[in-house]
């Protein structure tokens, strides 16, 4: 029971956090492209990196913290069920180079972030 609270108050508190992401960048950047999920998806991917390394690998902190980060936190604050619609918004609007950039920047970025998180946390941890 347990591990359901802590995925339900990470997955509470990641929702939002995104949510107060997307509004902040829809504010400064305007909403022409979604930069809010863009980011969340980047540095979700380089956070779970880090939260891998530090949760599972090293046991630095308590088995509970790991469901309410990787599983509800970050699970709530990236989101590809809203990447993929927005995408289709992109094409839809036949804004296929802005679409290309959204999906692939996406993609790659968030790898290449998970695995620097990997790789910085693992070499600062050893």
């Amino acid at each position: 029971m347990n591990m359901l609270i802590a995925i339900a108050l990470g997955g509470a508190v990641g929702s939002l956090a995104r949510h107060g992401l997307t509004v902040y960048c829809e504010h400064l950047l305007g909403g022409d492209f979604p930069y809010g999920i863009f980011l969340a998806n980047v540095a979700g991917s380089f956070a779970i990196g880090v939260v891998f390394v530090i949760l599972v690998e090293r046991s630095f902190l308590p088995d509970v913290l790991r469901p309410f980060l990787m599983v509800g936190f970050l699970g709530a604050f990236t989101t590809f069920s809203t990447f993929s619609l927005q995408a289709i918004g992109l094409l839809q609007d036949g804004r296929l180079m802005a679409a290309a950039v959204y999906i692939l920047g996406s993609v790659l970025l968030s790898l290449v972030a998970a695995w620097i998180g990997l790789t910085a946390t693992r070499a600062m941890t050893s």
